[in-house]
C-alpha cells in the first residue's frame, strides 16, 4: 500500500509564475504525491501562454474559467468550489495552493480546521493573512528554478542569499518565534532538541527557513547568533545564549 501523503495541487494561474512550477512540484515530492494537479484560468487569454507550455510536461489539468465580467476573477471561485469537493471526498491528506492572492485565506483556514495540511506557494508580494493561514508557505519567486517550462527563455533566478545576522536580529517576529519555540521545548540546562523546536515552529506558524536564504533551520538559528548549538552525533540541541554579566562600574579614584 502506498502510504505517502496524498496532495491536491490547485494553481491560480492568473496569480502565479509558470517558471516556478518545478519548484512547487519538487517541494511537494518531499512530502508526498500530488495525485490531483489542476490549474485555473481563462486559457484563451494570452497572459497564460507560458502556463500552457508547462501543463503537459508536468501532467497538470487545465480548468477553463471564462471571465464573466470585467475586473472579476472567476477562477478564484472555481478553485474554491473544487477544493471543497476534493476536501469532502476524503481522498486527500493535504492541499497545495499556488497563488499570491489573499482571497484564498478563508479557504486555507477552512482546510486547516479539517486537519488538512496546507502548503502555500506564492510571490513575495503575497499578503500576510494568506501566508499565515497556510501550514507552511514558500516564496517561490526567491527560489532557484530548475528545469524551465518549454519555450521559457528567461534566465533562472538565483538562490535567495542568506539574510545577514544583523537583519535577522532586526526581524522581531522571527526572533520572538525562535525564542518562543526554544523556550517551549527546553529541558534540563535550558537545552532544547532542534527537532522539537522545528516541530513547534511548524505547528505555530507558516514558517520556512528557505525564505531567509537558509537550507536548514539549524543554519538559520546559528546565523542569528542569539543561540548556542550543541551537536551530539546526529542530534542537535539549542538554547538561548546566556546573558553576559555586566561589569561593575569602576569607582573614580580619589586623590
Amino acid at each position: 500500500m502506498d502510504d505517502r501523503m496524498r496532495i491536491a495541487l490547485l494553481i491560480d494561474a492568473d496569480n502565479a509564475p509558470a517558471a516556478k512550477i518545478d519548484v512547487v512540484l519538487a517541494e511537494l515530492a518531499r512530502h508526498g504525491i500530488a495525485n490531483v494537479r489542476r490549474a485555473y484560468g481563462d486559457w484563451k487569454s494570452r497572459n497564460l501562454q507560458r502556463w500552457e507550455l508547462a501543463l503537459h510536461p508536468n501532467a497538470i489539468q487545465p480548468i477553463q474559467q471564462f471571465a464573466y465580467s470585467t475586473g472579476k476573477n472567476a477562477s478564484d471561485m472555481a478553485m474554491v468550489v473544487d477544493a471543497m469537493d476534493l476536501l469532502h471526498s476524503g481522498r486527500f491528506d493535504a492541499f497545495a495552493i499556488v497563488s499570491s492572492d489573499a482571497d484564498f485565506t478563508p479557504l486555507a483556514m477552512r482546510m486547516r480546521a479539517q486537519n488538512m495540511r496546507v502548503f502555500g506557494f506564492g510571490e513575495k508580494k503575497t499578503p500576510e493573512p494568506f501566508v499565515n493561514a497556510c501550514s507552511t508557505f514558500l516564496y517561490i519567486d526567491e527560489q532557484p528554478a530548475g528545469t524551465k517550462p518549454a519555450g521559457e527563455n528567461t534566465d533562472a533566478s538565483v538562490p535567495t542569499p542568506p539574510m545577514p545576522t544583523a537583519k535577522l536580529r532586526q526581524d522581531t517576529k522571527l526572533v520572538n518565534l525562535l525564542r518562543e519555540a526554544v523556550d517551549a521545548e527546553k529541558e534540563d540546562g535550558g537545552w532544547s532538541s532542534l527537532g522539537a523546536v522545528g516541530q513547534y515552529i511548524t505547528n505555530r506558524a507558516s514558517f520556512d527557513q528557505r525564505n531567509y536564504g537558509y537550507a536548514k533551520l539549524s543554519a538559520l538559528i546559528e546565523a542569528s547568533e542569539l543561540f548556542e548549538l550543541r551537536r551530539d552525533g546526529l542530534t542537535v540541541h539549542v538554547r538561548v545564549k546566556p546573558k553576559k554579566a555586566s561589569k561593575p562600574a569602576t569607582q573614580p579614584k580619589t586623590g
